[in-house]
């Protein structure tokens, strides 16, 4: 199983996650253009691609749907709500008639070789949901845009081979920030976003030893940095009730606006 971020940051983000026959998308937050150079680099085409997932309808998620889903005609899965705030964004425009599936949280389903288990989590949307991918000897799993997480979202997250997790801002920097102030209340708010501390006491909760890539993701271009967010998530684990230390694990950023190394799980 293969996992790159395309993209990640709150200007736009778009995974992957495949094998050799079986490849998806985890959210199409970047222009058309910029989806097909991504591919290109892991040398696939975009009707090959077996299923895009959505976990939500922010523009920042959604934004190549609508062109890319007509030029290539790639079956969308998402929650009812998340289907719902799709068709009601017009800068996204018609999709071709029964490319949207509809999938509920906690409930299994198959693309390809891949089992897929979307689970819900708490943010300002609809009906969001993170996934889990599985395919049958490894396993990957995308949780960004979490306001907060609990024993739930611990349980979906276990034993995972490789996770794109959210950091999305330093604390002291979102509070002395441009933001105005009820746009910072609602980015520490429980429908909110991950802090980098939240995140590393998170990947606590789900590390083992044969997690092999933890890909810090969903980055806040104006509230945090690549090695805060890597400084800050290594102390956590390191200072956690663990057994493992910050600097022993395979922690990377992804990048904003570029294609990130690709992992080989």
């Amino acid at each position: 199983m293969r996992l790159c971020s395309i993209a990640s940051g709150s200007s736009g983000n778009c995974i992957y996650i495949g094998d050799d026959t079986t490849h998806l998308l985890v959210d199409t937050g970047i222009s058309k253009k910029r989806i097909e150079e991504g591919l290109k680099e892991l040398e696939i085409k975009g009707d090959e691609l077996r299923g895009i997932l959505i976990t939500h309808e922010h523009v920042d998620h959604i934004q190549g749907l609508g062109v890319f889903s007509r030029k290539y005609a790639v079956p969308v899965y998402a929650t009812h709500g998340t289907i719902e705030g799709i068709k009601a964004n017009k800068n996204i425009g018609r999709l071709p008639e029964g490319l949207l599936h509809e999938v509920q949280v906690d409930q299994t389903f198959r693309l390809g070789d891949m089992d897929i288990r979307p689970f819900a989590i708490s943010h300002d949307a609809n009906e969001p949901s993170g996934y889990r991918i599985e395919n049958g000897s490894k396993s990957a799993a995308v949780a960004t845009d979490l306001g907060i997480y609990d024993d739930y979202t611990i349980e979906n997250l276990k034993n995972l081979n490789g996770i794109v997790l959210e950091a999305n801002h330093d604390i002291h920097m979102l509070e002395v920030g441009p933001y105005p102030y009820p746009l910072k209340r609602r980015v520490m708010g429980d429908k909110g976003h991950l802090s980098n501390e939240l995140s590393g006491r998170l990947l606590c909760d789900i590390l083992h030893d044969d997690m092999s890539a933890v890909v810090l993701g969903h980055l806040s271009k104006e509230n945090n940095y690549e090695s805060l967010a890597y400084e800050t998530v290594k102390l956590e684990v390191t200072m956690g009730d663990n057994p493992y230390k910050g600097e022993e694990l395979p922690i990377t950023v992804a990048k904003r606006t570029s294609v990130s190394n690709i992992i080989q799980l």
